[in-house]
């Protein structure tokens, strides 16, 4: 049994906000105590983002608690227990302990607990079962701080009830291995992700896109996609390739990484319920021309241009995985850094300009307008205003 070490000097447990929900609390004649990530990324060393609370008071309690404190509170996920506290500016999720009721695979019914094991019990893996209170004692249930230590994926209890809680936990198991595991993953878990991989099929797209993208920007993402491509499990959640050499040779980006696995990647903004701005840049991709550091310099400039900045880094990053050339290549960087060392003009030249000149608004001026601009691309973007609508003379 590892002894737990204290979170009493972590900087983020001192914050007044939080502190000031502690209170609120209390006085109400109830506990919080962080629960989950925040407590298992301090513990690891890396960042805190969010930060979640768990309590003994029920919801209704917790809001009348908290605005008696003068905190405002939201009633974000209150069939399932939490409210979302909002302190200063920052937002904070308050859950009251709960233990599962029914389960379908996707959504759980709950009953609210003032037991803090029961409530332990029902999370996911050992490393998100983690309490943490006001003066950073750590409360540890499940042995959570062991596997902690040992940068280990473990199923809370039984994998397989825990999977068919909930189907996303296989994605989850994936994820939390390709960002904090070491080694391969946990045997029995991963026996009952592939044994109950077509759970992943009841999922939504959206469940899907979050816990995906997060697994493509992991640390150890290309090994555990492999793993899960070879195991039949990666085929349920998007059609792929088996471009692993390129998919190592980009950086974390997820968007990159997930246009280079997909094997439709025009499919994938419904399939994954993609935002607009994610499924811009995969169409981005699709239709960049072909990049290569043989480009003469105004080749690139022109193409630069047409493309936009993010779209010429994006194709550049992703030929570039995709030749042979080395990631210390001198002409693929100097291609990549075209944006940063030519800052892309703006046509000098708009419709006023030759409305002003006697031309009537309509398709005609738009189709002068383009050929223009063209001219000026094709000039290497050195003719300015007046020469320009010099060139209208000879057109």
């Amino acid at each position: 049994m590892n002894r737990l070490p204290s979170l009493a000097r972590a900087r983020w447990l001192k914050q007044p906000e939080l502190k000031r929900i502690f209170a609120a609390i209390a006085a109400a004649g109830g506990e919080a105590r962080v629960a989950g990530g925040a407590v298992r990324n301090a513990l690891l060393g890396q960042p805190i983002a969010d930060i979640d609370l768990a309590t003994t008071l029920a919801p209704e309690a917790v809001t009348a608690a908290c605005m008696k404190a003068g905190l405002k509170v939201h009633p974000t996920g209150i069939d399932h227990g939490t409210v979302t506290v909002v302190a200063g500016k920052r937002g904070f999720e308050v859950t009251t302990l709960r233990h599962d009721v029914a389960t379908d695979g996707r959504r759980a019914r709950v009953a609210f607990t003032g037991d803090w094991q029961a409530d332990a019990w029902r999370r996911d893996f050992t490393v998100n079962a983690l309490y943490c209170d006001e003066r950073g004692k750590i409360y540890d249930f499940t042995d959570g701080y062991r596997d902690i230590l040992r940068k280990r994926i473990r199923f809370v209890g039984s994998p397989q009830q825990r999977i068919t809680e909930d189907y996303l936990r296989i994605l989850r198991f994936f994820r939390f291995h390709a960002q904090i595991g070491r080694g391969a993953p946990d045997k029995p878990g991963l026996a009952a992700c592939v044994r109950l991989r077509k759970g992943l099929d009841r999922l939504s797209a959206e469940r899907i896109r979050q816990e995906l993208l997060k697994l493509l920007a992991a640390p150890g993402a290309v090994v555990t996609l492999k793993l899960m491509a070879k195991r039949g499990i990666l085929e349920h959640i998007v059609p792929h390739t088996e471009e692993w050499r390129v998919l190592g040779r980009l950086p974390p980006d997820p968007i990159l990484r997930l246009c280079a696995i997909a094997a439709e990647p025009g499919g994938l903004k419904e399939r994954l319920r993609l935002s607009n701005r994610e499924a811009e840049r995969i169409a981005a991709l699709a239709a960049a021309p072909a990049l290569s550091p043989k480009l003469r310099e105004a080749e690139r400039r022109a193409m630069l241009y047409g493309m936009g900045v993010e779209a010429w880094r994006d194709a550049v990053r992703l030929a570039w995985a995709r030749s042979r050339a080395p990631i210390t290549h001198r002409g693929w960087h100097r291609l990549l850094s075209l944006a940063e060392r030519w800052p892309v003009p703006v046509f000098p030249v708009t419709g006023r300009d030759l409305t002003g000149r006697g031309m009537k608004p309509g398709p005609d001026l738009g189709s002068v307008l383009r050929h223009l601009e063209d001219w000026w691309i094709a000039s290497d973007f050195k003719p300015g205003k007046d020469a320009i609508l010099a060139r209208l003379g000879q057109m």
